[in-house]
């Protein structure tokens, strides 16, 4: 069931956070960034998996810490062209094979539940009409609540 809500993902009961990321991100925007700054060790993690694992767009990578905060990272995005640059612009292939593991890994973590932004249209670049159908169909038969925060209110809890 997807619901949309507005407040702070931060602040979200759901089992885990899920966010969208290009291969080897700095995470210094948006959600990135907070994420970041909320759990120091996944933006460490993050960044020896991408140089062990190389990633690939369409691809997901799941983190947990020690107290139990979990983050999904969907690999939505284009890698930077060159070193020190921005992600490249998110394109619906990446994020329909993204959200393809995004519901295998809820299966194999046994997730009750997800929270998640209007998936790469912020950075990304895409637009929410064309983002919405691949959440509801790759996500909408799990049978957890799915929560998508289409606004941000920072320290805002929301009504999930």
């Amino acid at each position: 069931m997807m619901k949309e809500v507005s407040g702070d993902i931060l602040q979200t009961t759901a089992a885990a956070i899920v966010h969208g990321v290009a291969p080897n991100d700095h995470f210094d925007t948006g959600l990135a960034l907070s994420l970041r700054e909320q759990h120091p060790d996944l933006y460490k993690d993050f960044r020896h998996f991408c140089k062990v694992h190389s990633p690939k767009t369409g691809t997901a990578w799941f983190w947990r810490d020690a107290e139990g905060a979990r983050v999904v990272n969907l690999f939505t995005q284009s890698p930077a062209s060159g070193h020190g640059g921005h992600p490249g612009k998110a394109h619906l292939n990446d994020v329909n094979h993204s959200l393809k593991e995004l519901a295998k890994l809820v299966k194999e973590e046994g997730l009750t539940s997800i929270a998640l932004p209007k998936l790469a249209t912020g950075v990304g670049g895409l637009d929410w009409e064309d983002v919405k159908p691949l959440i509801n169909a790759h996500l909408g038969g799990l049978g957890i609540p799915v929560y998508v925060y289409s606004t941000f209110v920072k320290g805002q809890k929301a009504k999930e």
